[in-house]
């Protein structure tokens, strides 16, 4: 039994940690009682609004010294604007619940040394502590009637995320852009963004599809001027399935098609009231839809989780959810990226058109007439006709390469292979004697690869003998056996390394190139930026180009950062800092975690998607695929997006080795692991006074910089390279938890 004394000093320190600020809820009713915005508080207390809205929703707390002075600010709006002493004033209808529970930051601790890194890692941030509400009790609260509905705002274990509100600027969409649909207690209920829950009068799959488009309010405005509104997203839960006819999972031979059979009585009853499916008929996100009426569309789309609509490799656990805070995740991804439109790489892709529509209404014409036509800087409307792919771009399997003979193996000289690495080396000597591994990841590398990259916008135009530039978007047949690694230049002054123990910049595996081979114009313009000569043999490049991805990738970033920030992880935090603020975020807010892995799969997997192979159909070598047919179907951009990524690893690498002397041990697409003496990356990162060394490996959580992967011991590496017999296994594709396993060997 604690002393009086001791519970009283562990009071003490809880008093010096800081003042306690009031609940959330109480903040955003003092701004807005002040009639300020989010905006104007970050102003004056020189932080982002992200930041703001953070403290708002309780997610998280400031620091000092913004800490004293955001207190300041709520007390004095507390004395001009003193809450209601009661709610007998409330609106009738709406159920009062219990205030948030909350406490103060705790102090942060110094910035920590280099020496001190491995235990600044281990620390949490100040900014993880708000606690979170009791959940709410399992009555729910009296309707609020609205015209052809009803809607409840239950009290919620969470409060509303950052840039999901309810309603919205348009009035169409006043309700969000999708509802989970659920059924209590015999009733039908969707649950909206923001804590929203409609009452559903839908007694079938067409007549909930009628009440979507007629009176839910559902949908989200276009991206892009010329672009399309997103079309309202039903998310249907078990319970929501067995109510409406549809079988909760697939069959075997259901996965297969991807669908349910066509006899489906659903499908009858759709068909009956006039609707139609897309050819890839109802399956896990089915689109049900009506031919348009002019500009007027009639189209909803549903999402299944128990029929793996959100694949659990990039959206967690979300399909097991409970429907307001699947409504809650699917709304921030919504809010920041788009409306699911299937996948992450699915919606990946087709957020590259929402944002550059592919036509535009042309001026008026003599009769005062408007006409539809290309939009400058899209890929048009129009897929590119297979037979006038370069061969040297496509995949094995390709119409183009009908002709080859059936066992042909296209080497470089004939095929581009742009790829991330998969590279990896024996340790030296001098590497074994040090104690840790430590791999450092790239965020969203495909983006920042993306980000300001000029690339192709239609057709290729053949050349022989060219003179390469690094301007013009295109694939290159090269000769690069010629740069020696061991001597490169590294801005404006030649050094030498010991290029036995770096990869090569040219070749996924990192090995040499022995001859001619195809390259994206990023991959050629790094060996001219080494210091060597490039003399192309032939080429095929796109002199119609543009900043294509430039639009996508800022919208992924700023949702990225948005959902990080929100996390505790701000984009300005020192080294030290950031890196303690990594140590467990996803656990201050496994909803948001989800979101912020979802937001990165669909940079990756938009990006792969460029280039979509076959999948059964039915499909033979040299005949087309239904990717084909997509103007989106563009695997030159793919390849050039993969070269500028793995490039701009490389000439990090490259500088990091000039100025340090050390070189990686492995490397696995956005991943790079170093031998090192302590766990952190600060133990062999070179950062002086917070700076990092121009051009090489900074620490943060901007797309391009770093953070931490992993660590394990040397030892570690040693024995599972010498258990597989595989001197050169890849320790960067285990790094993270150190899992090794017989049928995941590297092979």
């Amino acid at each position: 039994m604690p002393t009086e004394e001791e519970l009283i000093a562990r009071a003490a320190e809880l008093l010096a940690r800081g003042p306690l600020l009031p609940p959330p809820a109480e903040r955003k009713r003092l701004r807005d009682a002040a009639g300020l915005t989010q905006e104007d508080v970050a102003i004056a207390l020189q932080t982002k609004r992200e930041t703001v809205n953070g403290w708002e929703t309780g997610r998280t707390m400031p620091r000092p010294p913004r800490l004293a002075a955001y207190k300041h600010l709520l007390d004095g709006w507390a004395e001009m604007y003193p809450a209601p002493t009661s709610n007998a004033n409330a609106p009738t209808g709406v159920t009062a619940t219990a205030p948030e529970t909350f406490t103060s930051a705790p102090a942060p601790a110094p910035e920590a040394s280099t020496g001190q890194a491995s235990k600044a890692a281990a620390m949490t941030t100040a900014e993880n502590t708000q606690s979170r509400p009791a959940p709410a009790a399992a009555s729910r609260p009296a309707a609020i009637t609205r015209p052809s509905s009803t809607s409840r705002r239950p009290s919620a274990k969470k409060a509303a995320p950052a840039g999901t509100p309810a309603g919205g600027t348009d009035p169409r969409f006043e309700n969000g852009p999708l509802a989970v649909v659920d059924v209590e207690d015999g009733k039908v209920l969707a649950y909206c963004t923001g804590g929203l829950v409609l009452d559903v009068p839908a007694k079938s799959i067409p007549a909930l599809v009628e009440w979507t488009l007629r009176e839910a309010k559902l949908g989200a405005p276009k991206l892009a001027g010329p672009g399309k509104d997103a079309d309202p997203l039903l998310v249907l839960t078990e319970a929501a399935l067995e109510r409406y006819g549809l079988p909760v999972t697939l069959t075997e031979e259901e996965k297969h098609a991807g669908r349910i059979p066509e006899g489906h009585k659903v499908i009858k009853q759709l068909a009956r009231a006039e609707w139609k499916l897309t050819k890839r008929g109802f399956g896990p996100w089915a689109r049900i839809y009506r031919p348009a009426q002019g500009s007027e569309r009639a189209c909803v789309q549903l999402c299944i989780p128990s029929w793996n609509a959100l694949d659990a490799r990039h959206w967690g656990a979300a399909g097991q959810l409970p429907p307001a805070e699947l409504a809650r995740v699917l709304g921030v991804y919504a809010s920041r990226v788009m409306t699911p439109r299937g996948s992450t790489a699915v919606t990946g892709l087709e957020l590259m058109t929402a944002l550059h529509p592919p036509t535009r209404a042309s001026e008026p014409d003599a009769t005062g007439k408007r006409h539809s036509e290309h939009n400058p800087g899209s890929l048009g409307k129009d897929a590119i006709d297979p037979m006038n792919w370069p061969p040297c771009e496509v995949p094995d399997g390709h119409p183009v390469l009908k002709d080859l003979p059936r066992f042909h193996v296209r080497g470089p000289a004939e095929k581009i292979f742009e790829e991330a690495y998969d590279w990896a080396r024996p340790m030296t000597d001098a590497e074994c004697t040090l104690r840790h591994l430590v791999g450092i990841d790239v965020n969203m590398a495909f983006g920042a690869g993306a980000n300001g990259l000029s690339v192709g916008l239609g057709e290729a135009t053949h050349v022989k003998a060219p003179a390469f530039d690094p301007k013009l978007p295109g694939s290159w047949l090269v000769d690069l056996s010629h740069v020696d690694l061991s001597k490169v230049k590294v801005g404006k002054e030649w050094v030498e390394l010991d290029g036995s123990l770096l990869p090569s910049p040219f070749t996924p595996k990192g090995e040499r190139p022995e001859g001619p081979a195809w390259y994206a114009t990023p991959t050629v313009a790094y060996a001219a930026e080494l210091g060597y000569e490039v003399r192309p043999i032939e080429a095929w490049v796109r002199y119609d180009n543009g900043r294509y991805l430039d639009g996508w990738y800022q919208r992924l970033r700023d949702a990225y950062l948005a959902t990080m920030a929100d996390l505790g992880v701000d984009a300005d935090l020192a080294p030290a800092g950031f890196l303690a603020a990594m140590n467990g975020y996803r656990a201050r807010d496994p909803e948001l975690a989800i979101v912020a892995t979802a937001i990165k799969a669909t940079v990756k997997g938009g990006i792969g998607k460029l280039r979509e192979r076959p999948r059964g159909e039915g499909w033979r070598p040299g005949e087309p695929w239904r990717a084909l047919s997509r103007p989106t179907w563009r695997p030159d951009i793919r390849a050039a997006v993969i070269s500028r990524t793995r490039v701009n690893l490389h000439r990090k690498i490259v500088k990091h080795a000039a100025f340090t002397g050390q070189y990686p041990v492995a490397i696995m697409s956005d991943c790079v692991v170093y031998a090192a003496a302590g766990p952190s990356p600060l133990d062999f990162l070179p950062y002086r006074e917070g700076k990092p060394l121009p051009g090489g490996f900074k620490l943060g959580i901007n797309p391009g910089l770093v953070k931490h992967e992993g660590t394990q011991s040397v030892l570690w590496g040693e024995e599972v390279r010498e258990r597989f017999n595989a001197p050169e296994l890849n320790l960067a594709r285990y790094i993270k938890d150190g899992t090794v396993t017989d049928v995941d060997n590297g092979e």
